[in-house]
């Protein structure tokens, strides 16, 4: 087996077995049991360079360079956080604990986030992210996605982006997460703002183009207006879309094939079949209701229409300040009606789904090797015992990290 240098030459990349897996997610239905976590017990993975080369049981194992002893370890996929808001200075510990102890909180939410943001230098917004880039990673999160949206300003948002693009390939550009205070009195100007000149300066660095279509935010016209500019400037849509109230957002992100339709509280019997007959991935994030004691996402009812789920962090300072995958598996079991197969099976394909990648969120031959160690014998212990912290090593393309 071999890989090109940079120097165009072939070079020899080096194998290396794990073994002695007790038990071994996929997430490939051809391998192992079937089923769509395509689980093997007793198993073992072969990693070539940064890619899963073999999968299957330990007996069979092909020789390698090197070999690693798993423990008798559950080894699962790394969790693909495929929703995020990670470029931003402060926090809003006043407002959660006001909220928490049943106090009303005027210090305007998101705006007190924008105004600590935009007054912070790019050397302590890069500082902030990755101090919580590496608190996901030990948690075992290998893929995130990352957004804008604390900036409002053209020059704030470009610089967001331009930060988390050097950290992640998935970057979205938000500058429609709310109308910025600057344009409280003309959000029609705001628009034309988001689509126009800020939309140019903050593509470069960007794959995808998100809006949150929401009462006091942005209506299903404007949404459409701003995912449709992005569109036509090579970014793919995703939308922050009926987290509060009904609403046009999931219809909307399923009619512009949004690779995600984020939160998907409120649905009507019409908004889960849309999301059942298209493209569209619904991606839950129980850490939002959580953390402001919402009506918690009917998770059984998509995935018994045939609805792709993925589940997420919603990392944010405001609404869901936590960065473990492990935590919201956890929650979604318990208040969302999901199995420990099916929010384990979303917290990693799932999110790929929602990023449209193959190449992560599974461990078959071909996939980047992402690997999570589990201090537990199955994958069920990240639900079984939450709150413990499981995951005790964890592989990024190949390397332990």
């Amino acid at each position: 087996m071999s890989s090109t240098s940079s120097t165009g030459s072939a070079t020899s990349s080096t194998t290396t077995l794990i073994t002695n897996i007790a038990s071994l997610v996929t997430n490939d239905p051809s391998l192992g049991d079937g089923s769509p976590l395509g689980l093997i017990q007793d198993a073992a993975v072969v990693i070539d360079g940064d890619r899963i080369a073999w999968t299957g049981d330990s007996r069979k194992a092909p020789a390698t360079d090197n070999r690693v002893d798993a423990g008798g370890r559950a080894v699962i996929p790394g969790f693909v956080d495929s929703h995020s808001h990670l470029v931003f200075a402060g926090d809003r510990t006043q407002e959660f604990n006001a909220r928490m102890s049943g106090r009303a909180y005027s210090a305007g939410g998101i705006r007190t986030t924008v105004a600590a943001t935009r007054a912070a230098s790019d050397e302590e917004l890069e500082r902030n992210l990755t101090h919580y880039l590496a608190e996901a990673l030990r948690q075992g999160t290998t893929t995130f996605e990352t957004k804008s949206g604390y900036g409002l300003t053209v020059e704030d948002e470009s610089r967001a982006l331009r930060i988390a693009a050097a950290h992640t390939d998935e970057v979205t550009y938000l500058g429609a997460h709310i109308v910025s205070p600057d344009h409280a009195d003309d959000p029609a100007a705001y628009v034309a703002l988001v689509t126009g000149e800020m939309l140019d300066a903050c593509a470069p660095y960007a794959r995808w183009i998100d809006v949150f279509c929401e009462k006091g935010a942005f209506d299903g016209e404007q949404a459409r207006a701003i995912l449709t500019a992005g569109k036509a400037k090579g970014l793919h849509p995703r939308i922050h879309a009926n987290q509060l109230t009904y609403g046009p957002g999931v219809q909307l992100a399923v009619e512009l094939d949004a690779a995600s339709a984020d939160h998907c509280t409120h649905l009507t019997d019409a908004d889960v079949d849309a999301l059942a007959s298209g493209a569209t991935v619904a991606t839950l994030l129980p850490g939002a209701e959580f953390s402001t004691r919402a009506e918690w996402p009917d998770a059984r009812r998509l995935v018994d229409a045939g609805v792709t789920v993925a589940l997420s962090t919603d990392c944010n300072p405001g609404s869901s300040f936590t960065s473990s995958v492990p935590f919201c598996i956890a929650l979604a079991v318990r208040d969302m009606g999901m199995t420990p197969d099916e929010a384990v099976w979303s917290a990693t394909a799932g999110g790929a789904a929602a990023l449209r990648r193959e190449d992560v969120g599974r461990l078959a031959p071909g996939a980047y090797a992402d690997l999570a160690f589990l201090d537990a014998p199955s994958h069920v212990h990240l639900a079984y015992r939450p709150g413990v912290p499981l995951v005790r090593e964890v592989w990024r393309r190949g390397t332990r990290v």
